[in-house]
């Protein structure tokens, strides 16, 4: 088990900040077809791939911003099963969410399980009044669960590294999030 000290935790869940020591797991996550198709081939593929991933990506985002992604473990063994948290993006005008799973989690809630508690820390212990979330058109498996989330479709907008167009979610408020968010679960 990782050093890195937990940012938050769920009933079945703990997320931490990404170290070194994640590597392998980075390269792992990061080849699936799913984050390949609906992400985007990051060119992560190999050891020292991941550590410079880890460095550029969610560290230098912990720096930058206080935030970004974070590794979700499950709490009862400390295995890896993904990624979630918060991005900034200088082309949105608010931070967006985001997660990845490995295959053999999907469909389990744990992503609803990360997101929200990922949301919550956002808006409590960070203080984020606006929390958006981008998306590809045909990704209805995470549109979905955006809706779950509370947010709702505010239009289309530019997806980075896919050359074309995905749409733009958000919530426009903590209480309004929260109270849709508390409806659909």
């Amino acid at each position: 088990m990782s050093a890195a000290a937990f940012v938050v935790a769920s009933p079945r869940l703990q997320l931490r900040e990404v170290d070194d020591g994640d590597a392998d797991f980075i390269v792992e996550l990061l080849n699936t077809p799913g984050f390949l198709r609906y992400i985007g081939d990051r060119g992560v593929r190999d050891h020292a791939g991941a550590l410079r991933y880890i460095a550029d990506g969610p560290r230098a985002s912990y720096a930058r911003h206080g935030f970004g992604l974070y590794l979700v473990e499950l709490r009862a063994t400390a295995t890896p099963i993904g990624l979630c948290g918060l991005l900034r993006r200088e082309t949105l005008d608010a931070p967006d969410i985001g997660f990845a799973f490995l295959p053999a989690y999907e469909g389990g809630g744990y992503a609803h399980e990360a997101a929200t508690a990922v949301l919550q820390y956002g808006r409590d212990a960070l203080g984020l009044a606006r929390i958006v979330a981008i998306v590809q058109t045909g990704n209805a498996r995470s549109i979905r669960l955006l809706e779950r989330l509370g947010l709702r479709y505010e239009g289309p907008v530019e997806l980075p590294g896919h050359g074309g167009e995905g749409a733009l979610y958000g919530a426009a408020d903590r209480e309004t999030a929260v109270r849709m968010a508390a409806a659909a679960s």
